[in-house]
């Protein structure tokens, strides 16, 4: 499974963007997604890979993932989605 370029498929099209566009260093605000295609993005993240992720819109709280960044959302994906679907 390709989760990085799903991550990226996702966030690229909320924010209308190509996907070559989408930096792995980039914030969802770099990309030009607001709080309300942030929550957006979330939901459908969790819809794609059938997980569900703890997310805190203002900062992470402790023992949550960082999703500052396109690679901190896509390593949380990640982690989720092999916590559920071990092997």
């Amino acid at each position: 499974m390709d989760i990085p370029g799903k991550v990226i498929s996702i966030i690229a099209g909320v924010a209308v963007l190509k996907h070559c566009d989408v930096g792995l260093d980039d914030t969802l605000g770099q990309l030009g997604i607001d709080s309300m295609a942030t929550v957006e993005t979330i939901f459908h993240l969790e819809e794609e890979f059938d997980i569900s992720i703890p997310f805190n819109a203002n900062a992470p709280a402790p023992g949550e993932r960082d999703m500052t960044t396109v690679n901190d959302i896509i390593a949380t994906v990640e982690a989720l989605y092999w916590a559920k679907n071990p092997g």
